[in-house]
Formats: C-alpha cells, structure tokens, sequence
C-alpha cells in the first residue's frame, strides 16, 4: 500500500530528477577537474567514478541515508502511535515494509529516466556498462540486500525517537556520520586509509558503495565473497537489534497529544 501510494506523487519525482541530474553533473565536472590535475595513485579510473556518481544519483531514492518517514515521526511525536498499538501486528516489521515500500516508490519513478539518459550521454559524461555479466549478476545481489540494509537503519531512527521523543540530537548525528561512510559524497575509495579502515566495520559502506563498485569492477568477482557476507551479517544482525529495542521501548513509551 506504501509502494502504491508513492507512486501517485510524480510532480515530486520530477523534481528530485532534475536535481540528481544537476548534482550528477556537479561532481562529474568537479571529478574531471581533479583526474585532469595530473594527481598519482588514484584508486579508481574516471570512467569507474563517473558510472560510480551515476549510480548514486539513480538510486539515491533506494539507498541514501538521510531518509526519514516523517509519517512514523509524527505516530510518536502526537501519539498515534496508539492506533498501531491496537492492531495485533508486530509493529516493527510493519514500520519496516512501510519504509521499504516508500523507497521503492521513490527509485521506481527517478531510476529509469535517469539511466536511460546517462547512458546516452558521451564519453566521459555517460553511464558506462558493468565490468562483466558476472559483476552485473552479483550487483544486483548486493544491491538488494544493501537495500534491506539501509531500511533496517531507517526504521532504528523513529524507534530511538520512542525513547528520546524527538527526532533531533542522536538521530541527526547518526545520519550525518552514515551520510558520510556510506560512500553518497565521495566514494570510499578516496578516503584517507584510517578512514577506509574504520568505514570497513560500520555498516554504512555496504549500503551502496559494496555493489556500485562491484558493478564498476573496482572490486572483483573474486574477491567481493567477504564483503556481502559482512553485509548480509550486519542486515541480520540490525534487524535484531531494531526489533529488540523496538519491543524494549513499546514497554514504557509514553502517548503524547490531546
């Protein structure tokens, strides 16, 4: 039902492609500038960052961090949240499908506009193919489950709100800092090392910068087995988490409004 009633929203679909259009070719010019500065030991070609930033834009509705379902926010802040109370459905899967459905929604109606024109567009501004069959197959692998995983840390912030009553302070720090290590604003190939190496044992690395690299062939075939084990880990392992505070905190939550 979530999925079906975003798809009514198109205007805004619109908007946000006009915008991932914009900002794709921001950094592609400002990525050509610095693959033209002449600087050594760069960690990916400019063809691999460039259909890199394209991804990012074209599923940025999918897999960004800084998603919040003002709709859950709201349950918590006025007290509706009582209703959800009365249905007997376990409220944490419930608020995660919710989640999901609307993020599908939103990649639904920006993804294929944005490919079909990225990969019409010429070198070097275009969306360039995955490196081979085999990396497009473990690709779209990745890609689901970095999906699940970045609605997995979605749902946490409207179940910390429960305990906090308010969505600023921790929620915002943990999207920011998510934001970053999730690769969105500079891949993490272009990390300093201490930063790629902390990167590794957060989750937020393989949302989206696990599988856009395999796509590229940044990381190959051979070698990406570790990385969507320890993705799939942290899906499993968020899940739990999210459903055990959810449960904790539905003990004393407090129905605020009139």
């Amino acid at each position: 039902m979530k999925f079906i009633s975003g798809l009514q929203y198109r205007s805004a679909a619109w908007a946000g492609i006009a915008t991932q259009f914009f900002f794709g070719f921001v950094y592609i010019m400002v990525y050509i500038a610095f693959y033209e500065s002449g600087g050594k030991d760069i960690p990916m070609t400019l063809a691999q960052t460039i259909t890199y930033l394209w991804l990012n834009q074209a599923l940025l509705a999918l897999v960004n961090q800084f998603t919040r379902d003002q709709e859950l926010f709201k349950m918590v802040r006025e007290g509706t949240i009582s209703y959800e109370l009365a249905r007997p459905k376990d409220l944490y899967f419930m608020w995660y499908f919710k989640v999901l459905g609307q993020k599908l929604a939103d990649v639904t109606l920006r993804f294929f506009p944005l490919i079909l024109v990225t990969s019409l567009l010429p070198a070097p501004y275009g969306l360039g193919l995955p490196a081979s069959l085999s990396s497009f197959i473990v690709f779209l692998l990745s890609l689901i489950i970095g999906s699940l995983l970045v609605t997995s840390l979605t749902v946490l912030y409207p179940i910390l709100t429960l305990a906090t009553m308010s969505e600023k302070g921790i929620v915002n720090i943990m999207i920011t800092i998510a934001d970053i290590l999730s690769g969105v604003v500079v891949p993490i190939p272009f990390f300093p090392i201490f930063l790629q190496k902390i990167s590794k044992l957060l989750p937020f690395q393989y949302i989206s910068d696990l599988p856009f690299r395999i796509y590229v062939g940044n990381i190959p075939i051979k070698t990406c087995l570790p990385g969507i084990i320890i993705q799939t880990t942290w899906l499993i392992l968020l899940i739990l988490i999210g459903h055990s505070l959810m449960k904790k905190n539905l003990k004393r939550v407090v129905v605020q409004g009139g």
